[in-house]
């Protein structure tokens, strides 16, 4: 087993192709190999998979995963079969499954073929299979997705609960529990329920670089969402809904207005729902429109965005869906729309339910309404959320990149924690708010707490809104705790005890009333890592023979190879299986199942285009922006159509059009009337030109509003306006 961790960066090349482990995954791997009980908190896109899929090949026997979806452990088991030159290294076992099928995949694990097996807890309750596990060498059981156990987790599953008997009567091995969102209540919870209190805990940051986070105003959203969709053309994405009616809806409404989407929630036959997923993961389709039923079983790493037509029913939820995006470490867009009419009928849809089950939901809410309200930067907010404290604002979130007006708030600060301690740190953040504003609610008449002295000590300095940001930020500056026991219980911490003894200066923000703001949104590109390929033609070549051979094998394409894998193939072009090995994410076994066509490919390319490929293989430069300027400068005088330059710099008109309104703002006259004649008529130009002639504001939106989006496109009157600045401004 030493020699064995001694070279785990071996085996991680062998098996997975890869050179390094990422954050925790080499501590985790090495403590399941030394057989402890293990706790793993790791982000969606964080390598949790690893920290199982790898110790499961190295031990001897077979390792039980207990999953919650049928599509996980088949996305799971694709994956595995991939690697591997062995079809029955993995299966699952679910009630997918014909009998024949089932015996197969027992005769597999007692000859020592299989390294994991998937199981759903329903399944292992079965009293065939317990007895059929007996009989196995199992090397450890991982549970994934753990935050099912527990009740004040996002996704709460009964059965889970279940697990740990289970496993005593099968027969004890270690434990890795595994989970992308777990509260520090939840996390004790899971560890409770499974037994394994002192297992080694590893938490990653939650933090991830490359997702921006933005909240908006729910106004004119279909609008909205279709606008971000266009100007993200051919882009993957996700859109969740609360409701199957508004998702059948918003997926109409988006095929209508040329968007390849479709439809997913619980309530589809599972035929036409699987379809769905698998036309999404192989990029048939651009956009899914789902329900929260939507997601576990995914693990496409090139999702660009995750919007949420609904605010949703807890941030751990709302951080594992977002957390779909960017999985590769690439561009992840996740926009909120919020209205505080939402979250009352959410309140509403609980009545009726048991009052633990009330109470429990309506905590969960509020935390969703803070992190909504809030002008603080999100990813601090979401962060702290989890139990970890993010040292400087991400730059890379809504609030981040238009910040609001602070205010100085030791005063503020001050108050509020003489309060808590006044009324024995026995209340929640709503509870003091009101105290501090001096609302006499009945709750706070119930504990007379509308006599005290204190009572709306702070109401001069604001209402109830006010009072939440100063108390929320209170807590992610750490002068506050919740209490664990006692869910959303505020107690001072020793950082707030100091603070009261010698206060010192500190900025706070005012939260946002998205009750009266218009929509101003600017659909601005996030910073995201955008990663392209340095050979952008054999990059989409790759891409197009990926598509080509999974169609083939009947598996999504990033099981074939994943985005960044042909980025360094489009960097390094190898020519042989050998070199491939070489490549990020590319393992012996995954070159030998799938790279021959590839690297004929490359190698066809390379002596077409007649590339030099130096032995250090250093990376090709890329064509200079100012060149791409100067062809598009002269092809416009040259007279060529738009389309014929899109073709042939591979651009999207949209892209063209951001180049062009670029040339025109730098100061260049661009004559496009022989192009606009072909496409407007004269009397359309001249209206266009009558309302520029008066507008206020260059906007298209606004355009498109006083023209009549049924009678423009929007890029007619880009094009429009090109010409018309272009006219009047040179």
């Amino acid at each position: 087993m030493d020699k064995k961790t001694d070279n785990l960066t071996e085996y991680l090349h062998k098996f997975f192709g890869f050179d390094r482990f990422k954050g925790e995954q080499e501590v985790v791997v090495k403590n399941v190999l030394a057989g402890n009980d293990t706790f793993v908190l790791m982000p969606t896109g964080g390598g949790k998979s690893l920290c199982y899929q790898l110790p499961s090949l190295m031990l001897e026997g077979t390792a039980i995963v207990i999953s919650p979806l049928i599509a996980l452990m088949k996305n799971q088991v694709d994956a595995m079969r991939s690697i591997s030159t062995n079809e029955s290294i993995a299966h699952f076992l679910n009630s997918s499954l014909t009998k024949q099928q089932i015996a197969q995949v027992k005769a597999d694990i007692v000859e020592g073929k299989t390294k994991l097996l998937y199981v759903a807890p329903e399944s292992l309750t079965k009293e065939e299979n317990i007895e059929f596990l007996k009989q196995v060498k199992i090397s450890f059981y991982a549970i994934d997705e753990a935050h099912c156990i527990s009740e004040w987790g996002h996704d709460f599953r009964p059965e889970y609960r279940r697990i740990r008997p289970i496993i005593e009567e099968i027969g004890r091995s270690p434990i890795i529990a595994l989970t992308a969102t777990a509260t520090p209540k939840v996390q004790h919870d899971i560890q409770k329920n499974l037994g394994i209190l002192d297992a080694n805990v590893y938490k990653s940051s939650f933090f991830r670089a490359n997702l921006y986070y933005e909240v908006r105003p729910k106004i004119d959203i279909d609008r909205q969402i279709i606008k971000f969709i266009k100007n993200n053309k051919g882009k993957s994405g996700i859109i969740y809904c609360l409701s199957r009616k508004k998702v059948e809806e918003l997926a109409q409404t988006l095929c209508v207005n040329d968007i390849k989407a479709l439809p997913y929630h619980a309530g589809m036959d599972s035929a036409t729902r699987s379809a769905n997923q698998d036309k999404f993961l192989m990029e048939e389709a651009d956009v899914i429109v789902a329900t929260i039923a939507f997601g576990m079983g995914i693990d496409k790493p090139d999702v660009r965005f995750v919007i949420h037509y609904d605010m949703p029913k807890s941030l751990e939820g709302y951080y594992q869906e977002t957390g779909r995006a960017g999985r590769d470490g690439g561009e992840g867009q996740c926009i909120a729309f919020y209205s505080f009419k939402d979250i009352q009928k959410l309140e509403k849809f609980m009545q009726g339910k048991p009052l633990s089950e009330q109470e429990i939901g309506r905590q969960l809410l509020a935390e969703t309404v803070a992190y909504a309200e809030t002008s603080m930067c999100r990813s601090k907010m979401l962060l702290n959320y989890f139990g970890e404290i993010l040292p400087e604002p991400c730059g890379n979130c809504d609030n981040c990149r238009h910040p609001q007006k602070t205010f100085e708030g030791k005063e503020a600060i001050l108050t509020a924690l003489k309060v808590i301690l006044t009324i024995k740190e026995k209340f929640k953040t709503e509870h003091v708010a009101k105290v501090l504003a001096g609302v006499a609610d009945s709750q706070v008449k119930t504990y007379k707490h509308h006599k005290l002295p204190c009572f709306g000590c702070g109401e001069d300095d604001g209402d109830e809104n006010f009072w939440n940001a100063v108390l929320r930020q209170s807590l992610v500056y750490g002068f506050l705790q919740k209490d664990i026991e006692n869910y959303g219980l505020l107690k001072l911490t020793e950082k707030g005890h100091e603070f009261l003894k010698s206060p010192f200066d500190i900025k706070l923000v005012k939260n946002h009333d998205y009750e009266n703001e218009e929509d101003d949104s600017d659909d601005t590109t996030p910073r995201g890592m955008n990663g392209g390929a340095s050979d952008p033609e054999l990059f989409k070549l790759l891409k197009d023979l990926r598509k080509k051979v999974s169609k083939q094998k009947g598996v999504p394409p990033f099981v074939i190879f994943q985005d960044s894998s042909l980025e360094d193939m489009a960097v390094q072009y190898p020519i042989t299986l050998e070199e491939l090995t070489q490549i990020v994410g590319v393992g012996y076994g995954k070159a030998q199942k799938f790279g021959k066509e590839f690297v004929e490919l490359i190698k066809r390319y390379v002596q077409e285009k007649e590339i030099e490929r130096p032995q250090d293989m250093v990376v090709k430069s890329v064509v200079s922006k100012s060149g791409l300027k100067v062809y598009i400068i002269q092809s416009i005088d040259r007279q060529i159509d738009l389309e014929d330059i899109c073709e042939a710099k591979q651009l999207e008109m949209d892209e063209l059009l951001g180049e062009i309104e670029s040339i025109m703002n730098s100061g260049t006259k661009l004559n496009l009337n022989y192009y606009v004649d072909r496409i407007i008529d004269e009397e359309r130009q001249q209206e266009v030109y009558d309302y520029f002639d008066h507008a206020e504001t260059e906007s298209i939106d606004e355009a498109l509003k006083a023209l009549g989006e049924d009678e423009y496109s929007e890029e007619e009157l880009r094009l429009m306006r090109i010409m018309y600045i272009s006219e009047k401004g040179h």
